[in-house]
């Protein structure tokens, strides 16, 4: 398959470029990949289509104030894109401007020093007093809402770019199906029978970047972090052992589920289970530990598109999108959602 294969057209009025007034109150659009139904109804219903017995895994990354303006002796101005945390490290940055290894920056009275470049447009950064970068960040940082918003953060995006249950900070952007969740859904679906666990997947800008080849195996995937705590791995391996179904919310938690799907169906331990997800899914892959998807509509072209797609089945997808487009569905990290069974 090839890149252009999952290209559509989105116009620009389709993207949502503010969060709804009311958190949960977004659309949903229910898709039986089998059959390749479709219905129409909202998020806060999520409830109507799990059982007892099911199981929901979210994902409790919580994201950083990750974009912040540092300036050279000379006055340039620099802006740096803090990037993901990998494991224990949070030291590297996404930079726009010109420099150099052994620079030094001005941001809100630290001094910075450039201790490494590490590739094109990536640099290594210590704070020369001793605080940790990421605590620079978080404040005097902004919040990095997404390029195609085309709009700079505002006080809204603080609250709503970040899930009611975002735990443990490392993400540079949020894993946007659960951006509706609410605590009232939340406690609807475990008075129900649904039990809820998490796991920790940090979201990084790749997320966001081109895919710059044609042909999808010639593609390299970015990598991110990701914890499963022993407690979740091992409810895993007992719910799909009994038959039951495994929700994934959003394609981060996917990414990670896959990921450790080997590991997680041996599952015996009291570690958790970590990796670097770098597994790109795209359609003609079998998946092995997640049975339903809850996720957003997604940009053209993108990986997370063909992700989806690999679960829905590409044409139930396409003929998803367009009526999603056609019913005025908002579309992308702050829009409507779908439910794909």
């Amino acid at each position: 398959m090839r890149v252009c294969d999952f290209d559509y057209e989105l116009p620009e009025e389709k993207i949502a470029k503010y969060p709804p007034e009311v958190r949960g109150s977004t659309r949903l659009l229910v898709l039986d990949r089998h059959t390749g139904a479709v219905t129409h109804t909202s998020y806060c219903s999520l409830d109507v289509y799990l059982q007892q017995g099911d199981l929901l895994v979210l994902n409790n990354t919580r994201v950083v104030r990750a974009r912040l303006f540092a300036f050279k002796s000379t006055g340039a101005k620099v802006e740096l894109m803090l990037l993901e945390k990998h494991r224990e490290e949070q030291s590297l940055v996404l930079y726009r401007g010109k420099l150099k290894k052994g620079d030094r920056l001005m941001a809100y009275d630290h001094e910075l020093l450039v201790t490494d470049l590490v590739d094109n447009g990536v640099a290594r950064i210590a704070v020369c007093d001793g605080w940790p970068l990421i605590n620079l960040f978080e404040r005097f940082g902004g919040v990095p809402i997404p390029p195609y918003l085309k709009r700079d953060a505002e006080d809204v995006d603080q609250e709503r770019y970040q899930t009611v249950f975002a735990e443990l900070p490392g993400s540079v952007a949020a894993p946007t199906a659960s951006l509706n969740m609410t605590p009232e859904l939340l406690e609807k679906l475990r008075s129900n029978g649904v039990d809820v666990m998490t796991l920790t997947l940090h979201v990084g800008l790749g997320t966001f970047l081109p895919i710059r080849v044609d042909a999808l195996e010639e593609h390299v995937m970015h990598r991110e972090f990701y914890s499963i705590p022993p407690k979740c791995a091992e409810k895993i391996r007992k719910v799909k052992a009994a038959g039951g179904r495994i929700v994934a919310v959003g394609t981060t938690v996917t990414r990670a589920l896959e990921h450790a799907g080997q590991r997680i169906e041996t599952f015996t331990g009291d570690e958790p289970l970590t990796g670097e997800a770098d597994i790109f899914i795209y359609p003609g892959y079998q998946f092995r530990i997640v049975d339903h998807l809850l996720t957003n509509f997604h940009a053209p072209r993108s990986t997370v598109l063909m992700l989806t797609a690999a679960f829905a089945g590409p044409d139930n997808l396409r003929n998803a999108y367009s009526g999603a487009l056609a019913e005025g569905y908002r579309f992308l990290s702050y829009g409507d959602s779908m439910f794909i069974c």
